[in-house]
């Protein structure tokens, strides 16, 4: 079979990824995947690294562009699949592949309501990254049978030995006898990173050596360094940035929290996971979807402070506990939340929207 891949987003977040394991696990499985991107952006450069064949957009004029281009790759009929995987991708191919012979397939990772269901619905299927990110779409009007849910996927890593652990915390400045808490995620209202840092002074007296560590960067972080402050916390709150190198975050850490007030799926939360990190999130969006509260994690209600202090609280003071419930967290990554196991019903989806 062979695909093609369009994202236009200039960041390195989620969807980049997962486009970016996708075409790794078509390559291994003999079917060929090129890409559409914008030229400077991390995935181009990722995607071309690692061998692909990247078509570069121009960023100034993203869509007119990309849809020139798309025009001129899908006029020799020679792609079985186009894969839109993020919304401006998706309107520059429902432009060029009208009428072509490649079966349009989009990618929908948020669970807003569709500002434009016409380009949806030209699609021959939609993948939505969870149960409820399809019932936004559905909601949104269109066809339940083109709708199909197709989780994220994580290449798990190995269990991380004590050295590995013991680098890692070097590496972020913290010592064997801080209770390090941490969140991977863009720094924006909606990820709750504040309900996290407004936690804090809540734990502080119990737990005096507890320190949070926020990996990723936005809009939002000179207003939640100001909240530190504001609380007295902002020695015990790391703000790092962008972390290149992700994986050196997961195994630094103690427990991974999650405050996501309606998180499509959480990739960061499934990475997490895969480490064996036993996790506290809220129990919003899809995350219950992969958190079994009490069983391989422990879901907070709501993003209140207090809850996510009382839940963190509950497995710093029993790490026995907390080690069971990483491990099974683990475990339901193994079983359901792998890359194979994503790029395998994805290509499914595709078997069926060409027939084949």
């Amino acid at each position: 079979m062979t695909t093609l891949h369009v994202d236009l987003g200039p960041q390195w977040r989620g969807g980049q990824h997962q486009a970016l394991l996708l075409m790794q696990g078509l390559r291994r499985r003999g079917h060929t995947a090129e890409l559409v991107a914008l030229g400077g952006a991390p995935l181009a450069a990722r995607a071309a690294d690692d061998g692909f064949t990247v078509h570069e957009v121009a960023p100034g004029v993203a869509r007119p562009h990309a849809t020139a281009l798309l025009r001129r790759l899908l006029a020799p009929e020679r792609y079985d699949i186009v894969h839109a995987h993020d919304a401006h991708a998706l309107t520059a191919a429902w432009w060029a592949s009208a009428h072509r012979r490649a079966a349009l397939v989009a990618s929908r990772r948020v669970a807003y309501p569709l500002n434009s269901p016409r380009r949806y619905r030209a699609a021959r299927r939609v993948l939505a990254v969870s149960k409820f990110v399809a019932e936004s779409v559905v909601a949104s009007g269109l066809p339940r049978d083109n709708v199909t849910v197709v989780y994220d996927g994580i290449e798990v890593p190995p269990a991380p030995t004590p050295e590995a652990r013991r680098q890692a915390r070097q590496s972020f400045n913290v010592d064997e006898k801080t209770q390090l808490l941490g969140c991977v995620g863009y720094l924006l209202p909606e990820k709750g990173q504040e309900h996290l840092i407004r936690a804090l002074p809540a734990l502080r007296p119990q737990f005096p050596n507890v320190r949070l560590l926020l990996a990723g960067s936005g809009p939002c972080e000179a207003e939640l360094e100001a909240l530190a402050r504001s609380l007295g916390v902002e020695a015990a709150v790391y703000f790092w940035g962008f972390v290149e190198e992700v994986e050196r975050v997961y195994r630094a850490l103690d427990l991974f929290v999650f405050p996501s007030l309606a998180e499509p799926l959480g990739s960061a939360l499934l990475a997490a996971m895969a480490h064996g990190l036993p996790v506290v999130a809220v129990a919003g969006g899809a995350v219950p979807e992969v958190v079994e509260d009490k069983r391989t994690g422990l879901l907070a209600p709501a993003a209140e402070a207090d809850w996510l202090a009382s839940a963190a609280a509950k497995l710093l003071r029993d790490p026995a506990r907390a080690a069971a419930l990483g491990a099974a967290a683990r475990g339901v990554v193994l079983e359901r939340f792998t890359a194979d196991r994503m790029v395998d019903d994805t290509l499914k989806v595709y078997r069926e929207a060409t027939g084949g």
